[in-house]
C-alpha cells in the first residue's frame, strides 16, 4: 500500500457515535431510505449519507464506507462501520492502518 495515497478528512479524527434517531413512522422511515437510495445511485455520496444517517440505515451507511473505502478514504470508511455496525470490514480497516503504523515504525 502506498502510504502517500492515503486519504485524510479535513476535520482530522473525530470520536463518533451512533446517532440518535428521531422517531419516525414506518412509512416515513421508508420514504427517507428509497429517497437515500436514488441520492447515493445518481452519484450524491454525501446526501444519501446524511439521509442514511438520519434513519440509522445500517445498509446504506455500509455502502457509503464501501464508497469511501474504494476511494482510500479509510478513516471515513471506518466511521460508517463504526456507526453501521459492521465488525468484520470494521476489523480489517483496523488491521490494514495497524499494518501501515507498523510500516511506518519500521521506516524510522
Amino acid at each position: 500500500m502506498d502510504i502517500d495515497k492515503l486519504k485524510f478528512p479535513g476535520e482530522g479524527l473525530i470520536k463518533t457515535a451512533p446517532p440518535k434517531t428521531a422517531a419516525l413512522s414506518r412509512e416515513k422511515r421508508s420514504a427517507l431510505i428509497r429517497k437515500g437510495n436514488e441520492l447515493y445511485n445518481s452519484g450524491n455520496i454525501e446526501q444519501a449519507k446524511r439521509v442514511f444517517l438520519t434513519v440509522h440505515y445500517t445498509d446504506g451507511l455500509i455502502r457509503i464506507g464501501d464508497h469511501y473505502y474504494k476511494q482510500n478514504r479509510f478513516l471515513q470508511a471506518l466511521q460508517m462501520y463504526i456507526i453501521a455496525p459492521e465488525n468484520r470490514k470494521r476489523e480489517q480497516i483496523v488491521e490494514k492502518m495497524s499494518r501501515i503504523v507498523q510500516n511506518w515504525l519500521a521506516e524510522s
